[in-house]
């Protein structure tokens, strides 16, 4: 993916024209002219000379001369970890969104999607209900949790807690994917989970930081526990359980950088098999309670996780699994719940962690929630209002040229066989183009919403997904199918289904902007769809063959020469600091970081091929120069310094920084478009290159 937000619960969104304040029993104070619902999303140009810093050298830092200004003038609201250009579209669509929803909420003579989004986001927006019923809406889970009296019943309460939740807090996660070996059909998947922190790595690290981070965590589950009506000694005592049980299931788990091998995450095996692997654990009942009596097959990803589950489950007392479920329940529920529990949730997870001062307004974490929830239903709203025809056409115009750009790119490899050649040219003639929405919207006719039922709803709205999921098992593929909604700012590639997929919100501008010439377009959306066309064949897209499948279909000399070029790229951004002591992990980024640099030959290469020999300035700036500061300008951001250190322990991107940067320095193409010297900072004097 080009772009990467924290899929946290509270975050995302999409609506209307009509806009008539905020859908709640008690509004509450009036918020601020910059933080009202917006009647159509603002235009921001796809190249802002002002965001640019006439005082910096763009062969001295590139970053700074083309975001300096951004930077300067942009600095990071108090509800976020980071401000980008990106977030501020994000911000925006939201804000589009909120209107939209807002007008649905009030209005009559709605469709069944609008009344159901429209009746969620004013469940959502009634905070005074939430304050009133406290953690009551999670009380009848917590019972089924108190009521277990032995752990053969565990299995059943677990596939309760699967369906209603759809977290992988509960011991390990359960559902379906397409099959490695038969990328046509859908097969059951259980893979590893149960964590509470962001990465396994939290649990494992030994040095300082990680330590408090641990402590830090600790006493949250004791707050949290507190809410739940534990007495303080109680409830740091069973934190201490918690802790215990889920650095057993991390220390079991895999890394990030692990993870990026999907022949690790590849281990077919019988029912028979996994009742031998967990004998502790039996599967028939939690089967049968998911609707699966009958799974014969399924995926493993992490065979000795579930072997170091099933001594967990042997060796831990009923009490403490219980302490561990009923942490994870009112995890899942904080959103729903009353302000205390969104409070110590923030607290945490967002203050903490990630550095945010204050928590979002209610609005944004509704209309976040309605998008997590209904996402397709919001979709047609925001496609509706944002998305012609001709955005469709001129995005599906440009992805062809720059699929054009690769093939040429492919056929002219020196490094690479005519076998391996042959077959590379079958996967990228086979990719399938996804722009801007789904064929087929989703059918939400089953989940029903109720206006005064938050929490329910969110329940109902997860349990419709969970099924949705699980009938998948044993069915052909859809391939129609998207994994990210309409109106969410990101792209990206899939490599079982082979498709790039540009939602609706990712071709506004300023990422894609109609009003400007084909240099910054190039540069900005051409840069995207070049670095999802590469994900196809980079270390993990190219272990799938065209159809899907997981097989080796490279000559092994051509992986060799491929990874060492690779390599050049590892070794260049494991050199790049992030904050503090910590640098790039370049072993997790490299996916990213190869794509980026990619996409942007791609992107030059197909704007050089359609523009034939641009000439003539326009803000001072050439055609060349203007290419390379519209792609930078996707990239300007500021970030905390929390923020930064969390993404480096767990996102496979880069900084925006180094997302330009890095990528420049290989390109002499830059070096001759801005005349920089040899000794510059932005020239290599041996450039990485991989297509």
């Amino acid at each position: 993916m080009r772009a990467s937000f924290g899929m946290i619960l509270w975050l995302a969104g999409a609506l209307s024209p009509a806009v008539c304040g905020a859908a709640s029993a008690d509004p509450g104070e009036r918020p601020p002219a910059s933080d009202r619902p917006l009647e159509r999303l603002p235009y921001t140009p796809g190249l802002d000379v002002s965001s640019m810093d006439p005082g910096a050298s763009a062969c001295v830092d590139f970053y700074r001369y083309a975001c300096g200004g951004w930077m300067a003038h942009n600095p990071i609201p108090s509800d976020q970890a980071s401000w980008s250009v990106y977030g501020k579209l994000y911000q925006d669509n939201q804000q589009f969104l909120w209107g939209i929803l807002d007008a649905l909420a009030r209005s009559s003579g709605r469709t069944a999607n609008q009344q159901k989004i429209g009746d969620y986001f004013a469940a959502c927006m009634d905070e005074a209900a939430a304050e009133r019923l406290g953690a009551a809406p999670l009380a009848p889970l917590l019972a089924r949790i108190d009521a277990l009296r032995d752990k053969r019943e565990l299995p059943a309460l677990l596939a309760v807690l699967h369906g209603q939740t759809g977290d992988g807090g509960f011991l390990f996660t359960f559902g379906s994917q397409q099959d490695f070996a038969d990328a046509t059909r859908m097969i059951a998947s259980a893979d590893a989970g149960g964590l509470g922190l962001p990465d396994r790595d939290n649990y494992t690290d030994r040095d300082a930081h990680a330590e408090a981070l641990r402590g830090q965590y600790r006493a949250h589950v004791a707050r949290t526990l507190v809410l739940l009506g534990d007495a303080p000694a109680a409830a740091a005592k069973n934190a201490a359980t918690v802790l215990r049980l889920e650095t057993r299931l991390a220390r079991a788990s895999l890394t990030l950088v692990a993870r990026r091998d999907p022949h690790q995450l590849f281990h077919k095996i019988s029912r028979a098999d996994l009742e031998r692997l967990t004998p502790a654990f039996d599967w028939t009942p939690y089967l049968q309670a998911l609707g699966l009596p009958r799974i014969d097959i399924l995926n493993v990803a992490e065979p000795r996780f579930y072997g170091v589950l099933d001594r967990l489950l042997r060796d831990t007392p009923l009490a403490e699994l219980k302490t561990y479920l009923r942490w994870h329940a009112a995890h899942f529920a904080a959103p729903y719940l009353s302000r205390a529990f969104e409070d110590e949730r923030f607290a945490f997870f967002d203050h903490l962690l990630r550095g945010v001062p204050r928590q979002k307004p209610r609005w944004k974490r509704c209309v976040a929630l309605v998008d997590a929830e209904l996402g397709e239903a919001l979709g047609q709203e925001f496609v509706a209002r944002t998305f012609g025809p001709q955005q469709k056409a001129a995005t599906l115009r440009m992805t062809r040229q720059i699929e054009q750009s690769m093939r040429e790119e492919i056929t002219a490899l020196n490094w690479m066989s005519d076998a391996t050649k042959r077959l590379a040219l079958v996967k990228l003639d086979s990719v399938a183009n996804k722009i801007g929405y789904p064929d087929r919207w989703r059918d939400y006719g089953a989940v029903v919403i109720e206006r005064d039922d938050l929490y329910g709803n969110a329940v109902r709205a997860t349990e419709f997904e969970s099924r949705r999921q699980l009938a998948k098992i044993g069915m052909p593929v859809d391939r129609s199918e998207w994994a990210i909604t309409a109106q969410t700012v990101d792209a990206y590639y899939d490599p079982q289904l082979n498709d790039i997929n540009f939602p609706a919100a990712v071709l506004q501008p300023p990422l894609y902007d109609p009003r400007m010439d084909d240099a910054v377009n190039f540069g900005d959306t051409g840069g995207t769809i070049g670095h999802e066309l590469t994900h196809a064949f980079d270390d993990e897209g190219r272990q799938f063959d065209a159809a899907g499948n997981l097989r080796v279909w490279w000559t092994a000399a051509d992986a060799a020469a491929f990874n060492r070029r690779i390599k050049c790229v590892i070794d260049q951004y494991a050199d790049y600091r992030v904050v503090d002591e910590v640098h790039i992990n370049s072993k997790l980024t490299v996916g990213e970081d190869v794509a980026d640099l990619g996409g942007l030959v791609l992107a030059h290469l197909a704007w050089r091929a359609a523009a034939g020999a641009p000439s003539g300035e326009q803000d001072g700036l050439t055609p060349e120069q203007r290419f390379f500061v519209g792609y930078a300008q996707w990239a300007c951001e500021n970030q905390r310094p929390e923020e930064l250190r969390l993404h480096a322990k767990t996102d496979p991107h880069s900084p925006g920084r180094y997302r330009v940067n890095g990528l420049v320095v290989n390109m002499p193409e830059f070096r001759q478009a801005f005349a920089c010297a040899a000794d510059q900072p932005m020239v290599k004097s041996q450039p990485c290159r991989v297509w």
